[in-house]
């Protein structure tokens, strides 16, 4: 395991060093954001300078409020920043309307969060589906290309199940598939295993990889949990609103038949 220091680069694509020729798929500059005024202001991010590339799962983690879900937020299009830039795959977030940042993020950001946030009146289709129904795809279609997702996860056999008749692990499958339908080119994953034990963590983990990371795909993943550090071919170590330390690790994760199915 090496420490690597941050480089900086044209936009589109890394220059130097182990990403040369790698796509950049979130550029951050002079990032910054607060929250509240006066005495009760608390700066929760502090001129960030980072670049996320294409095919790897980076992660990001530190001790709790350090400032790892605002940076994510921030990334996702959810918050604002203050000050500094923020461009997905060239596509300058901070210089968006609401509108347009909108349209963008439901087109190119997929979102997986700790508590799963399914509607327990769907089914695991149909709310892997919600995505594409939004995007005005047919109910019928956007069904059937859920369940291609899901089958492809392993939950080919609960395609009718309600969550309540999901364990933990399928639910964050769902979540998942969900995430993944609409073929987004940043997936953001929000402590995806804080709520499993730790089998079914790994699982996830390693879905993530195997599933979302591909060459025109970045996965970011904040985490509190370092049993799952292993799966991070980048990982940003972040406290007081700064990124302090960049590392970066081998690729050397096993498959996902190594684990158990979840079923």
């Amino acid at each position: 395991m090496m420490v690597a220091e941050e480089r900086r680069a044209p936009a589109g694509v890394a220059t130097t060093g182990d990403e040369a020729g790698v796509e950049v798929a979130v550029r951050i500059r002079g990032l910054g954001k607060h929250f509240g005024t006066g005495e009760q202001r608390v700066q929760a991010l502090r001129s960030i300078d980072w670049d996320v590339f294409a095919g790897q799962l980076t992660m990001i983690v530190g001790p709790s409020g350090c400032g790892k879900t605002t940076l994510l937020s921030v990334i996702a299009g959810i918050l604002d920043g203050d000050e500094g830039e923020v461009s997905i795959f060239g596509e300058p977030l901070d210089r968006m309307s609401d509108r347009a940042r909108t349209r963008f993020r439901a087109t190119n950001i997929g979102f997986v969060f700790q508590q799963y946030n399914l509607l327990p009146a769907l089914t695991a289709a149909e709310n892997a589906a919600i995505p594409l129904v939004i995007a005005g795809w047919r109910r019928d279609q956007a069904v059937r290309r859920a369940s291609e997702v899901l089958a492809s996860i392993g939950m080919g056999k609960k395609l009718a199940n309600l969550p309540s008749q999901l364990s933990g692990g399928q639910m964050q499958r769902v979540a998942i598939a969900r995430a993944l339908v609409h073929e987004p080119r940043l997936l953001v994953c929000d402590e995806p295993t804080a709520a499993l034990d730790h089998e079914t963590g790994q699982t996830v983990m390693q879905l993530l990889r195997d599933a979302a990371v591909r060459p025109d795909r970045a996965v970011i993943v904040v985490t509190h949990d370092n049993r799952v550090f292993q799966f991070g071919e980048r990982i940003a170590h972040m406290d007081d609103g700064r990124i302090v330390r960049l590392e970066q690790r081998a690729a050397s994760q096993p498959s996902l038949s190594d684990f158990s199915p979840l079923l």
